[in-house]
């Protein structure tokens, strides 16, 4: 027993020194102080990197089909009234979603920014005793009313109750209404006079879309908008002016749920309008993303690039809509990322290179500094006694 012990004394490989010849310096005092410091710096980044997670990123091909995209916006229109804001999407697909209400929220603000109360219909408005009918003649008791659409019918049966119902036909006809105060209905409601009423106020338009994951636009114009020769306008000669202010901020832009680290590059971006009228364009670069936590709950999102274009727009001619417009495009590449932890293995290894290379380095830059002074006090020993 005592032959396996005298051999495994023999494979020790940190043999003992006695202590009465340690020779202790000030040099090595001040080298471990620092060293201890550093070592313990190392060790604290190293137990952060341990108990925080990490994001493993990868670029991978984007085989998904059949998808929607949802697009979240908040955008404010200090010089638009909300009146003749209206938001329109369209694809490479030929899907049209034109004047979109559904899922999005108009406030009418002040030139200070501040929510004005909406009013109710019918304040300011010019007042008539009877509705005119289809037929010619006014409402009369127990009769059922059926405005009339001024040509824009598309059977008999129709009616058209409202000034929106007469703009809606009319849009879905191709014409633009040059003079509403000419529809009986647009002339009862006030339509001109709610246009005047908010002049010089602003409009705050938030909400989301829904489109198919394909390019497309989306864009913010004043009128509404119908085809005419397979080319998308607006009509803006109801509201009899010849220039439109779209000045704007962008409160906010994001193209699929947020998740952490996202950076959307619109977010309060602000464009101040200086000539009459123009369209202002941002060409906008999707990159399909999908984060993963730590706890294998996934989101499936986006990130995006963007530049920007002013073209100058003349109201009332094709392909010059004055607006804000948003044309985006879809990457073939889509980015994972997917928050892992390191191994307590990883992190042993980590802190045991960290003891043993601050042992290691200060041993040898002690040495160095050690012997080092050895040699010049040997040195001027020398030049003393010669």
């Amino acid at each position: 027993m005592n032959n396996i012990f005298a051999k495994l004394r023999n494979l020790d490989a940190y043999p003992k020194i006695n202590e009465d010849f340690y020779s202790r310096t000030l040099s090595g005092g001040v080298i471990t102080v620092i060293s201890s410091i550093l070592m313990i710096l190392l060790f604290i980044s190293e137990l952060r990197l341990y108990i925080n997670s990490m994001t493993h990123t990868e670029l991978v091909v984007d085989t998904s089909r059949g998808e929607t995209l949802r697009i979240n916006f908040d955008v404010t229109f200090p010089a638009l009234p909300c009146s003749i804001l209206s938001l329109d999407a369209m694809d490479i697909s030929g899907e049209q979603h034109l004047d979109v209400k559904h899922d999005v929220i108009k406030n009418r603000i002040d030139a200070n920014g501040n929510i004005i109360e909406t009013k109710k219909d019918g304040v300011g408005v010019h007042k008539m005793e009877k509705p005119l009918q289809k037929h010619g003649g006014r409402l009369e008791h127990n009769e059922t009313y059926c405005g009339s659409c001024y040509g824009a019918e598309t059977t008999d049966a129709d009616c058209c109750n409202s000034c929106e119902e007469v703009r809606e036909a009319y849009r879905k006809k191709g014409w633009g209404m040059s003079n509403p105060d000419e529809i009986d209905q647009c002339k009862r409601e006030g339509f001109l006079q709610k246009i005047k009423d908010e002049e010089g106020e602003g409009c705050n338009i938030y909400g989301f879309l829904e489109v198919n994951k394909v390019a497309g636009n989306f864009h913010f114009a004043p009128g509404k908008s119908f085809q005419q020769s397979n080319v998308h306008v607006h009509d803006v000669t109801a509201f009899q002016k010849d220039s439109f202010n779209i000045s704007h901020k962008i409160n906010k832009l994001s193209f699929g749920e947020s998740f952490p680290g996202v950076v959307n590059p619109l977010d309060r971006v602000q464009w101040t309008q200086k000539t009459p009228t123009g369209m202002f364009q941002y060409f906008v670069k999707v990159v399909p993303t999908v984060y993963t936590d730590i706890n294998n709950h996934t989101i499936q999102s986006n990130q995006f690039s963007v530049t920007e274009h002013f073209r100058h727009a003349i109201v009332g001619q094709p392909h010059s809509v004055p607006g804000v417009f948003f044309f985006y495009d879809l990457s073939p590449i889509k980015v994972t990322f997917t928050e892992q932890h390191v191994s307590f293995l990883h992190f042993l290894t980590n802190i045991c290179a960290i003891v043993g290379g601050m042992f290691t380095v200060s041993g040898i830059l002690d040495s160095f500094i050690y012997h080092g002074q050895k040699v010049i006090r040997k040195k001027m020993e020398i030049g003393k006694f010669s």
